[in-house]
């Protein structure tokens, strides 16, 4: 059975030290995390991984941070993700520049790895919340990641784990149309291979545990394009 994945880092960081004390505290947090050493290969595996969220150190060779962010908040695909700039620029200038330039939030060094890590899960509450055992309402239905329920209308919905993830996933973002490669992303995981025709079957599914007590369809099929929550 597959999981959920958990929320995939993008760490750019090109000081051997910092990236490894960084992304050790990522993992025992739970979190899936991939590295980059320069402004470059950021900006490449940004495109190929689709990151959750981004630590962007503000020093990097060739291609800065600050250019980085820039680059991500300028792209309608990628505005969403939130950035967490990290610097040893302390002045108040410095700190009004990286917001400025996109950042969601600004850490210089040295720092607390505890409050930093209290940070970037603000930053994950916000786009990521069911993977942090948040519960999610949307009209009449109440998702409890925590204790891996669901209700609707005040009623007991049973789900299979692949529906559980499915709706945990629509329900993060309501509104949000989301393709059939990215619910298997988010859902299935890059590493494994399954037909995008499944991603309809489970639906269907969904639909019909949703609906079994009465109810209108909350899932929205975009002809074309794939899966939305109202």
């Amino acid at each position: 059975m597959q999981v959920q994945r958990q929320p995939r880092v993008l760490l750019v960081e090109d000081e051997s030290a910092q990236r490894e004390v960084l992304t050790y505290n990522l993992e025992a947090e739970g979190f899936e995390v991939i590295t980059a050493v320069t402004g470059d290969e950021a900006l490449l595996l940004i495109q190929e991984e689709a990151p959750d969220l981004i630590l962007l150190d503000w020093m990097l060779p060739n291609v800065s941070g600050i250019e980085v962010c820039r680059q991500v908040k300028a792209r309608p695909e990628t505005r969403p993700i939130p950035v967490i700039m990290l610097s040893a620029r302390s002045e108040e200038l410095d700190r009004v520049r990286g917001l400025e330039t996109g950042a969601d939030d600004y850490v210089v060094k040295p720092y607390s790895v505890a409050e930093l890590m209290a940070r970037l899960r603000t930053q994950l509450r916000r786009t990521r919340p069911a993977a942090l055992g948040e519960r999610l309402i949307f009209d009449d239905i109440l998702l409890d990641a925590g204790e891996h329920r669901v209700y609707r209308a005040g009623k007991t919905v049973s789900l299979g784990p692949t529906e559980f993830r499915l709706l945990s996933t629509l329900m993060e973002k309501p509104g949000r149309v989301w393709s059939r490669e990215q619910l298997l992303d988010r859902v299935w995981g890059r590493d494994i291979y399954v037909d995008t025709r499944t991603v309809d079957v489970h639906i269907g599914r969904l639909r019909k545990a949703l609906m079994k007590e009465g109810g209108d369809d909350p899932v929205r099929t975009v002809r074309g394009a794939g899966y939305a929550l109202g």
